[in-house]
């Protein structure tokens, strides 16, 4: 999902059920788990405690990657911020990616997280309407509120896979939550699952009004340029 990023899953599994992770996420982890953990396989939200000190050699850590950590329990949120902080004495030059489709989960780990930690959420796209045919997560109206309100001085966004937008209402979105960069890109497997696209033009335009306030980082763009 991320370039130069390793995901660390001391916690697996998700309830919001896109449609896109389906055929994605969900798909490569049951290649991985097929003989091993059956909540993996299934991608039931669940615990590996066994993982918390193997923190992979990346310089950008994806926290929990395969699965959205607002599904984990308070307490184990906590016990892999205490992972992180004992290996930052070691390696402090890493970056750590907390990303959920329902931020406000940060909120009561924000003061625990260290400096080199991130947190991001997905919004695809600023249209609800017909959002809950794509998946079970809050609509992205309600997201971005969520993450807006914030107080947390490191956030980014991902606007992958991109779906339709309102140009105007979406720059503005992404303009006051004022991110460190945006990661945005196509959906990666549209023989798999169709989504309601913008134009190439479209998203061209966008990106050119996305990088005259912040970085833009891309992935799947089908040959756009960034």
């Amino acid at each position: 999902m991320y370039s130069k990023t390793k995901t660390w899953n001391s916690f697996v599994g998700c309830l919001h059920n896109c449609n896109y992770c389906k055929v994605s996420f969900q798909l490569q982890v049951k290649r991985w788990e097929k003989n091993n953990c059956l909540d993996c396989y299934y991608y039931r939200p669940h615990m590996h405690p066994e993982r918390l000190k193997r923190i992979p050699s990346a310089k950008i850590i994806f926290v929990c990657g395969d699965s959205d950590i607002r599904f984990a329990p308070l307490w184990y949120m906590e016990k892999i911020i205490k992972s992180i902080e004992e290996h930052n004495k070691k390696c402090p030059y890493k970056t750590y990616y907390f990303q959920s489709k329902d931020p406000k989960c940060f909120k009561p780990i924000l003061h625990l997280l260290p400096k080199n930690a991130i947190i991001l959420t997905t919004l695809e796209t600023n249209k609800d309407e017909g959002y809950e045919k794509i998946s079970k997560a809050s609509k992205p109206s309600v997201r971005f509120k969520e993450f807006l309100e914030l107080d947390y001085p490191r956030k980014v966004v991902t606007i992958e896979p991109i779906m339709d937008f309102e140009l105007e209402i979406f720059i503005d979105w992404i303009y006051q939550i004022k991110p460190e960069y945006v990661w945005i890109g196509f959906n990666s497997k549209p023989k798999k699952v169709q989504l309601p696209e913008p134009s190439l033009s479209k998203t061209e335009q966008f990106i050119d009004r996305l990088k005259k306030f912040t970085e833009v980082r891309g992935k799947e763009l089908r040959g756009l340029k960034i």
